[in-house]
């Protein structure tokens, strides 16, 4: 495994948590946005329409997985330019 790799290791933790929150964020706006209620059904919630249940999933889905690559980019391009070292 390339030093660059295992240097990044912590960087990548910390960009997946500050990506996890930021995620958490936006979804929580575009919900509102979509028109539904202050808080996305959990699966479990047996007031809400399967349908309801499934749209908050697939949008949550697609909002964490953009997020989630954006962020990983932005800090591996960063690391780049600083050490010259792609980190993957």
């Amino acid at each position: 495994m390339k030093a660059s790799k295992i240097a990044y290791k912590p960087v990548g933790m910390a960009l997946g948590a500050a990506s996890g929150m930021l995620a958490g964020a936006v979804f929580k706006q575009a919900w509102k946005i979509l028109g539904h209620d202050e808080d996305a059904p959990d699966a479990t919630d047996e007031d809400r329409a399967w349908q309801e249940v499934l749209l908050a999933a697939a949008v949550q889905g697609a909002i964490f997985a953009v997020v989630k690559a954006a962020v990983d980019r932005a800090g591996a391009s960063t690391v780049s330019r600083l050490t010259g070292t792609w980190p993957g």
